[in-house]
């Protein structure tokens, strides 16, 4: 697949010092991290490989840089996802598969928007404990349940919009393990009992994150650090019905495989997306969810120093994780219990087909890339490797193979 002829990491190279002067004490060192690090993703600044086909006839040259390997930069998810979902196949069940999503109200978003990596953590254990709870009720499903959970923090024109999105077998186990309990056809879990549940835990996590003084609040919100005006903030909170979302079954394992390929190692936006971009203005494509769907995409246009606020704003605090798994899924016992689902399923346990390939190694044991020749198809072959900051001393042909 060719290469879009814009990216995130074009901007940030024409922009990115203006935006850092214009922003000089208010950008975070992590930040800082994601900025360089796209910048110089798949340039010679972090050194690379050259690969020559081995066919004689042939002989192609292709000059491949590495990848920054960031977390938050476009180019270097395709890798790590793919592994992630060669894992993920290996666990799937024959049963059906929801997608639910728990998603924080504004007043919430703006106390995570500073607080990221403790309301970040509260969503999360929060949307999960809701779950669990729900689906133990013998009045609902009287399971213990399987929970894979995915953290985003945008909306498609990238603003601040925190929500977890789950995905979920359509069954569990009995509180005994001797028993698969399966759920309703086409029916989960009441979304009503959800919403409440998950309404009321997060607001009492916030409340306790609060009075044990973890939440920081300052700027327009620096009043809040008085209990009292906290607890009025959140008020209305406490009324309003919280957005709890829940997909009809997928049509079988594969669609669950790429529907999760759609989630799990997404960034905030994609070179694809971007249209157009110049001095005074950046344009990309954004998705509205409430229009119909032949109008459903549309272009919006930014100026540079936003469209950069509006990425850095999504890189997460150091550490945290954003897949997480939970119930009969969380690690301790994820072995185990699989082995009980599979057995009271009668499903066999699949082979393991071996660690998948780094992408940024793209080299095997024999020196030799896993992509073919894009023109002949025969092997391509490591001829030179070139450190950070230096050039190669072969030249590429025009059109040479991408690594990514």
């Amino acid at each position: 697949m060719a290469r879009p002829s814009l990216e995130v990491a074009d901007i940030f190279r024409d922009h990115g010092a203006a935006w850092r002067d214009a922003n000089r004490g208010s950008v975070s060192l992590d930040q800082m991290k994601v900025m360089s690090a796209i910048e110089r993703c798949r340039t010679a600044a972090l050194g690379g490989h050259v690969a020559r086909c081995q066919n004689d006839t042939c002989g192609r040259t292709a000059i491949a840089c590495n990848s920054c390997r960031n977390r938050h930069c476009p180019k270097c998810q395709a890798a790590v996802s793919r592994e992630w979902m060669e894992a993920r196949a290996a666990e799937l069940l024959p049963v059906p598969y929801f997608h639910v999503v728990f998603t924080l109200p504004a007043e919430v978003a703006d106390i995570a928007y500073q607080n990221k990596r403790v309301v970040y953590d509260l969503l999360f254990k929060a949307s999960s404990q809701a779950m669990q709870t729900i689906a133990a009720d013998p009045g609902h499903l009287g399971a213990r349940i399987a929970i894979t959970s995915v953290l985003h923090t945008w909306g498609s024109a990238m603003t601040h919009h925190p929500h977890v999105h789950m995905i979920v077998p359509g069954g569990g186990l009995s509180k005994d393990g001797e028993r698969w309990i399966a759920c309703r056809k086409g029916f989960f879990l009441p979304v009503r009992a959800l919403s409440k549940l998950f309404r009321r835990l997060m607001l009492e996590k916030l409340a306790a994150a609060h009075a044990s003084g973890e939440l920081n609040c300052f700027g327009r919100h620096a009043h809040l650090a008085e209990a009292e005006a906290f607890r009025r903030f959140l008020r209305p909170c406490r009324r309003r019905k919280w957005f709890v979302y829940a997909k009809r079954p997928f049509a079988g394992p594969t669609a669950v495989l790429a529907y999760l390929s759609r989630y799990t190692h997404r960034v905030a936006i994609s070179n694809r997306r971007l249209v157009k971009a110049d001095a005074t203005s950046v344009s990309f494509r954004v998705k509205d969810y409430r229009a119909s769907p032949e109008k459903r995409w549309r272009t919006m246009t930014l100026h540079p120093h936003e469209f950069i606020r509006r990425v850095l704003i999504h890189v997460l605090p150091k550490g945290l994780h954003r897949i997480r798994h939970y119930g009969l899924f969380a690690s301790a016992m994820k072995a185990e219990n699989l082995a009980r689902m599979r057995e009271l399923l009668d499903v066999a346990t699949p082979e393991p087909d071996g660690v998948a390939a780094d992408e940024d190694e793209a080299v095997t044991t024999e020196r030799s890339l896993p992509q073919p020749c894009p023109r002949c198809g025969h092997q391509m072959r490591i001829i030179e490797t070139f450190a950070a900051g230096y050039q190669p001393r072969h030249a590429s042909e025009p059109e040479g193979i991408d690594s990514s």
